[in-house]
């Protein structure tokens, strides 16, 4: 059995930016599926593990070594991000060793939380969540955010002339923390703002079709 065990749901963004670093990184683990419809995050055995009651995963290697990953999106970033250092494997390094080029990778990590995440989860929301739900999306939040999406990939077409990946010429978490958005985003009508955008486009293609992320889209679909 795996020395370390991730907890979560596989279909929340969270667990999903944790299952594509530990795959991408090769990291020995078991996943342990939560249903949190039923709050079963904030029920026994769990809740032991668990340092706070709101944590919807939990990676546990030893008694030594905890990474709790909460619902909050800035957490869940610094783990992921962390997880890039703690198991550096060389032939998927994603770790820049020269600090200006790490910073790079950070900063990009943060435009994601600041300015691509709002408006995608929004979108998410509208377009994936409220169907499922028997609910029609409402049409002015969808257009108003997709409005606001179209400028921050604006940005980042202008980004990607210069360089493969967010943080440079190599995948690293500041394109991984992008994914699970992606994966939603990218099975709606807002797949055009992407295609759009040639640079864009490319770089979707080329991140989306990394072997470890195909690995959580199958857990995801099989669910």
């Amino acid at each position: 059995m795996a020395a370390r065990k991730l907890y979560g749901a596989v279909e929340s963004r969270a667990t999903m930016r944790a299952l594509a670093s530990l795959l991408e990184h090769e990291v020995e683990f078991e996943f342990v599926p939560l249903d949190l419809s039923t709050g079963e995050h904030k029920k026994e055995p769990f809740l032991t593990l668990s340092v706070r009651n709101l944590a919807n995963i939990f990676l546990h290697k030893s008694i030594d070594f905890n990474v709790l990953i909460h619902s909050c999106v800035d957490e869940v970033e610094v783990n992921h991000e962390m997880l890039s250092h703690i198991y550096v494997n060389p032939k998927t390094n994603q770790i820049y060793m020269a600090p200006k080029m790490q910073g790079i990778v950070s900063t990009w990590i943060d435009v994601e939380d600041h300015h691509f995440d709002p408006p995608a989860l929004k979108l998410i929301s509208e377009l994936v969540y409220k169907p499922k739900n028997g609910l029609p999306p409402d049409e002015m939040t969808v257009a108003s955010e997709e409005a606001k999406l179209a400028g921050v990939l604006d940005v980042y077409e202008e980004k990607l002339t210069n360089s493969e990946f967010m943080g440079g010429d190599k995948f690293t978490s500041a394109d991984l923390t992008h994914l699970p958005s992606l994966h939603y985003l990218m099975r709606t009508p807002v797949k055009r703002l992407f295609q759009e955008r040639p640079k864009v486009s490319t770089w979707c293609a080329a991140i989306t079709s990394r072997p470890a992320w195909a690995k959580v889209v199958e857990m995801v679909v099989e669910k």
